[in-house]
């Protein structure tokens, strides 16, 4: 992370540029797709029973998405800078790499106080997956398609787009961008609360869909008001899915397993996130109206039908109700990775 900064800071050659964006920590969106994210997670649920799981992940996604709502806000630093003191644009956008990287060294800081486990505490050595793979490994493709989805409508091709159609600055979409940040941060919280009443799969589901529908009639707005009243009513709904679904993960594999279900599902996740957006670009290279919002709505809803009609009876350890498809939880005698067994 400091390292991606300083070159972006420095580097002014395109092709050099590309390949740090490449392997760099940058991300087109607000949010963490590094390395750190998966063994985050696995650390984070060996900390906490079935039951505190989920709000635990909600603080963890609250927190962030605080932090990535007051960066959106600060996108529009630049151009103060360049109003307040008269420092050249180029200037500016090299002293926001800068920061960036102090960031990082923050994060380095951060790290090192982080607390050793306790003496005599439960250590887990991380493990392949075994007998889990084959859902994890279904899950991993059904989050896929809803990151490609997502990568249509990441933050800069949104803010590009509000620009195209809207003639909206680069402040005032920070400004936007920062509420919806922030929306989506208090339905982390909410998200505990509703997943306690009907569960993790449906809460994913049923907070995903209208806000998928929210995305579908954006490109339909007659004028700015209406659009941006989708986007906020969208962000309030859309992420009500991100703690839930990592809750989800970790429930349903035993803890020396964790890393390796968090990696298997960020990963493609990733790669699935950094292959529409170049689809995006082109579209909104030809047309304003707003296709990649469409498509990413449309996607999105694919798989919210497909998760719950994959998954909507296998209940994860902490959740009551049963059902022939329903998971009975435990270790195996052999030490196996799996936390559930299906019913045949």
């Amino acid at each position: 992370m400091i390292a991606t900064g300083i070159v972006f800071a420095v580097v002014h050659d395109f092709w050099p540029l590309l390949l740090i964006a490449f392997v760099g920590t940058l991300n087109p969106s607000s949010g963490d797709v590094s390395v750190f994210l998966p063994l985050e997670h696995a650390q984070l649920a060996q900390n906490v029973t079935d039951r505190g799981r989920t709000a635990l992940f909600a603080r963890y996604s609250l927190i962030g998405s605080l932090a990535g709502a007051v960066g959106a806000l600060a996108a529009g630093a630049p151009d103060f800078l360049r109003d307040a003191i008269g420092l050249e644009m180029k200037q500016a956008l090299q002293a926001a790499f800068l920061f960036y990287a102090s960031l990082g060294l923050a994060a380095v800081l951060l790290y090192r106080r982080r607390p050793s486990d306790a003496p005599g505490a439960n250590r887990v050595s991380a493990q392949p997956l075994r007998r889990s793979r084959s859902i994890i490994l279904t899950l991993a493709a059904l989050f896929s398609l809803d990151a490609f989805a997502g990568g249509f409508v990441v933050q800069s091709l949104l803010a590009l787009w509000l620009f195209q159609r809207f003639g909206l600055s680069l402040p005032a979409t920070g400004a936007i961008f920062f509420w919806t940040g922030v929306l989506s941060a208090a339905s982390y919280l909410v998200a505990v609360r509703i997943s306690q009443q009907i569960g993790l799969i449906n809460t994913m589901v049923f907070t995903h869909l209208p806000s998928s529908l929210c995305l579908v009639l954006i490109p339909f707005m007659p004028s700015v008001a209406p659009a941006i009243a989708l986007l906020l009513i969208r962000s309030a709904l859309s992420q009500m899915d991100v703690p839930t679904r990592t809750s989800y993960v970790m429930a349903v594999v035993t803890p020396e397993v964790r890393a390796a279900a968090a990696s298997i599902t960020a990963v493609p996740r990733s790669l699935a996130a950094a292959a529409s957006p170049v689809l995006a670009g082109a579209l909104l290279a030809v047309s304003s109206f707003g296709w990649p919002l469409i498509i990413a709505g449309g996607l999105k809803i694919i798989y919210d039908l497909l998760l719950l009609a994959t998954f909507r009876n296998v209940r994860p350890p902490g959740e009551h109700g049963g059902g022939r498809n329903d998971m009975s939880v435990g270790h195996d005698r052999t030490g196996n990775d799996a936390r559930v067994s299906w019913w045949r």
